[in-house]
């Protein structure tokens, strides 16, 4: 085991920790110390007994045996409330919520067991102001039940409950799984805050990348064990890391094997056009060919979710067609769905995956059934395939008859994948699905996506994680705000220019106004994007009637030298540059408040054209941030 010297005193230290579940040890020999002024990471493969041990600390289970000392005192917390009462709260992988009360109600739920009157219309201003910290306070109405939010919206209230009990010690247990990378650098700088005012925080998750990011500490387990304590952040690689949760080494998860890509001539195995699902979805259309790992990207609230499901008939769809290899599918019939060849990996693995009750065996042939015509459920046809499948992710084939309930969250994962797989459908679309899981389960994800896809099957991955869809995928469809605003090869794409890409239209049209004045103040064409290397990321455009046009698009990318204004983006400075045909451009980097990059503004006019002045376009620029609500801009 691996120690270090603490840099501050303890608030919580939790010793020799043993959890038993019948005769299985989830923990054995646990160990963690939790201080104020840091952030710990408690990683470990799935199993490992991260949920475990942070479930123990919280008091929403005992430890058989073992040690807690919280503020110096052993810690007697016999359930929930009263480790709430101490000053620790959790904010759950799997939420907590009470789907029949409203967003309001579920951020306060802890406080209705303390005594004294509550005041709804303070806790309404208090659940505003941490709704906003979070950068939601306006696509998170309070009044809403939660039953009717999506997966991504639920942890966000289950974030913002966290919040609300200004507790002492928080462990924050897989927070950033549903997050795109906006909502996760806002949930950083908030866990920044907490650290800085004295709080001891806890960071669990399977994104590597986050807990080098955020984290000052590591714990880590295998097996139920601690194999290395409080190891400071910055003397680690993430092969260490990786080497302390699974035992060896597992190389680039995203490596891809040398194949044929996907091209025109390969037949569409699916198109949707126009697809309308209100309130959420708009007008989407994309198509994903056989042979092909297609991503849809966006932000939570963007209608990628909810788009998957009215294809496969999850969700009303009022409008738009879908087609599976050419035919039409009736709208509003899973059945159909499946039956013309579309299988789906929901979002929400507890809720829409997996029935609770049932064994594995059962969840794994659910899929079989649904797709199976005549007497009988076809499962002696698909046994043997079963067996070859589950062993192949690395299952037990001699526990299909447990309880699906007693695995970790990536083995039910992996379950869930195989059920679809067995029918062999056409497309499979998979909605988050590496959610939860380690790096070593992510890795037999991918390896396994990218045979499938070798096979003809068009895959659909739809994922909060930019890094993943740019590794995985040959092409990202990006949606915002219902709507389909881009379509584009990896290739000309970063998690920079996606993130802005996804930006909502709603939360972008400040900048997109701003381009309308600049043009009817000066005529020719403005512009806002992203300058990356030798590409240019086009966000928005605004051209005057009376110039020729640039030949710029929203939601493109151009390599610089297929624009009209090559010399301006490659020298990407402040003021004026001229291009050989005479055409003159000035350019402003753009940044919101906390001086986060947001790209340039152009304004281009043809030879001849009278420029404004570069320091005073700078100035306006500049303005745009002058007011806080315009930090909901900065997506």
């Amino acid at each position: 085991m691996v120690d270090s010297s603490k840099t501050h005193e303890p608030l919580l230290v939790a010793r020799g920790i043993t959890r038993l579940f019948g005769n299985a040890y989830a923990l054995s020999d646990a160990s963690i110390a939790l201080c104020r002024h840091e952030i710990c990471g408690l990683l470990g493969a799935n199993g490992a007994g991260k949920s475990t041990l942070s479930r123990i600390v919280c008091g929403h289970l005992p430890a058989s045996s073992g040690e807690i000392l919280f503020k110096g005192a052993p810690l007697t917390a016999g359930s929930a409330r009263d480790a709430l009462r101490s000053g620790i709260a959790l904010v759950a992988q799997e939420t907590s919520l009470a789907p029949d009360m409203s967003v309001l109600e579920n951020i306060f739920l802890p406080s209705y067991a303390l005594p004294g009157r509550l005041s709804f219309s303070q806790l309404r201003h208090k659940a505003r102001a941490i709704l906003s910290e979070l950068g939601h306070d306006h696509a998170l109405p309070l009044d809403i039940e939660v039953r009717r939010l999506s997966t991504a919206q639920r942890q966000l209230v289950e974030i913002a409950k966290a919040l609300a009990l200004n507790a002492d010690l928080v462990i924050f247990d897989e927070p950033t799984a549903s997050l795109s990378p906006l909502e996760v650098d806002r949930l950083f700088d908030i866990m920044g805050r907490l650290k800085s005012s004295g709080k001891a925080l806890a960071f669990v998750s399977h994104r590597l990348e986050e807990v080098f990011a955020i984290t000052d500490r590591v714990t880590i387990l295998r097996e139920g064990k601690t194999v290395a304590e409080g190891v400071p952040t910055a003397g680690l690689t993430q092969a260490d890391v990786i080497r302390h949760m699974v035992g060896r080494d597992i190389g680039n998860v995203y490596r891809k094997a040398v194949s044929p890509a996907v091209t025109n001539e390969q037949a569409v195995a699916l198109e949707v056009t126009g697809l309308h699902a209100p309130p959420i979805v708009r007008d989407v259309s994309f198509t994903v060919r056989k042979g092909e790992i297609l991503g849809l990207g966006g932000l939570v609230g963007a209608g990628r979710s909810e788009s998957a499901e009215a294809i496969f008939g999850l969700r009303h769809r009022s409008g738009g067609r879908v087609l599976v290899g050419g035919k039409e599918i009736a709208p509003n019939s899973p059945i159909a769905a499946i039956r013309a060849g579309l299988g789906m990996v929901a979002e929400d693995r507890r809720t829409q995956n997996i029935v609770p009750d049932m064994t594995v065996g059962e969840n794994l042939f659910l899929a079989q059934m649904g797709k199976h015509r005549g007497f009988g459920r076809g499962h002696s046809a698909r046994r043997k395939q079963a067996h070859e499948l589950i062993s192949r992710l690395g299952l037990p084939t001699d526990r299909m008859d447990a309880n699906l309930l007693h695995f970790s969250g990536g083995m039910q994962q992996k379950v869930v994948i195989a059920r679809w797989l067995l029918i062999e459908p056409e497309v499979l679309i998979l909605d988050e699905p590496t959610k939860g899981v380690d790096i070593g389960t992510r890795q037999t994800i991918y390896e396994l996506l990218r045979e499938v896809a070798e096979r003809g099957i068009a895959v659909v991955v739809i994922s909060s994680d930019f890094e993943e869809l740019l590794g995985l995928c040959e092409r990202i469809v990006v949606v915002s705000d219902g709507y389909t605003i881009a379509d584009l090869p990896t290739s000309r794409l970063s998690e920079e220019s996606l993130t802005l890409l996804a930006a909502p239209r709603s939360s972008a049209e400040r900048n997109a106004a701003f381009l309308r004045d600049l043009v009817a103040g000066h005529g020719g064409t403005a512009f806002w994007g992203l300058i990356d290397e030798d590409r240019f990321v086009c966000l928005a455009v605004a051209e005057s009637a009376r110039s020729a046009p640039m030949g710029l698009a929203a939601g493109h990318v151009y390599l610089a030298h297929e624009t009209a204004i090559p010399l301006a983006l490659g020298r990407r400075q402040p003021g004026h540059v001229t291009e050989s045909d005479g055409r003159s451009t000035v350019l402003t980097p753009l940044s919101n408040r906390r001086g986060h990059d947001l790209g340039w503004i152009g304004l281009s006019l043809p030879a001849g054209s009278k420029l404004p002045n570069a320091e005073t376009l700078s100035a306006r620029v500049a303005g745009l941030f002058d007011t806080p609500q315009d930090e909901k801009i900065d997506a």
